[in-house]
């Protein structure tokens, strides 16, 4: 996706953090996130009143992920401009309101994941993603489940373009304070280091079996 851009609608990573009272969230490329942890169902859906409050009062539209282990809070990206303005407000209302309702934040459990498909440039595969898993088109080379469910799609042409070959990677976005150990814990796992030298931005690391994965931090910096 687009790195998101300041507009008098819409703000940048950077901005969002820089707001007051939004510390225990973090930018993927869904969008600003944060986890609140819970005991029980029963727990964590009292969050879910506030949630609706303070969305009612910012005009911002959030995700809610609702789990007997905690309860993810997202406001997703619905294009590819950037967050909404008002998005701090609305989380810094939602943490006032987890931590009065003693549901801690737990940062190192953001996380949001997209599906690279590689392709021949001659072939244009997306209508045949967005109809087997009923996807939507997003922009000029993305597709998104239209409920948020599932990891956003990109289509990128192969290195080397070879005919009749197709190779897709994931991309594992983590806060930026948290990617370092995730890439460390990846490589204890049995992991290989592929190519650090966008980092800290991303990591590229190859599982023992040669699958690639991403993991990436920079959308969380991005100004």
């Amino acid at each position: 996706m687009d790195e998101p851009t300041d507009s008098p609608a819409v703000i940048s990573p950077a901005t969002f953090h820089r707001a007051p009272g939004v510390a225990d969230w973090r930018v993927t490329s869904t969008g600003p996130q944060a986890v609140f942890t819970a005991t029980s169902l029963a727990d964590a859906s009292r969050l879910v009143a506030p949630v609706v409050a303070a969305a009612e009062r910012s005009g911002v539209l959030p995700d809610v992920d609702l789990r007997p282990e905690a309860v993810v809070v997202r406001v997703p990206f619905r294009d590819l401009e950037g967050i909404p303005a008002a998005a701090p407000a609305f989380a810094a209302e939602v943490s006032r309101a987890a931590a009065e309702l003693g549901l801690p934040a737990d940062p190192a459990r953001v996380q949001a994941i997209n599906l690279y498909v590689a392709r021949h440039s001659g072939i244009d595969v997306r209508p045949f993603f967005t109809a087997a898993l009923g996807y939507d088109e997003l922009g000029e080379g993305d597709a998104v489940d239209p409920l948020r469910r599932g990891p956003l799609l990109a289509f990128n042409p192969i290195a080397g373009d070879v005919p009749g070959r197709g190779r897709t990677h994931l991309d594992v976005f983590v806060p930026a304070d948290q990617a370092r150990s995730r890439v460390d814990a990846a490589l204890a796992a049995g992991g290989r280091l592929v190519d650090d030298s966008h980092a800290p931005d991303w990591w590229t690391l190859a599982s023992p079996d040669n699958h690639g994965i991403d993991i990436a931090a920079w959308i969380d910096t991005t100004d």
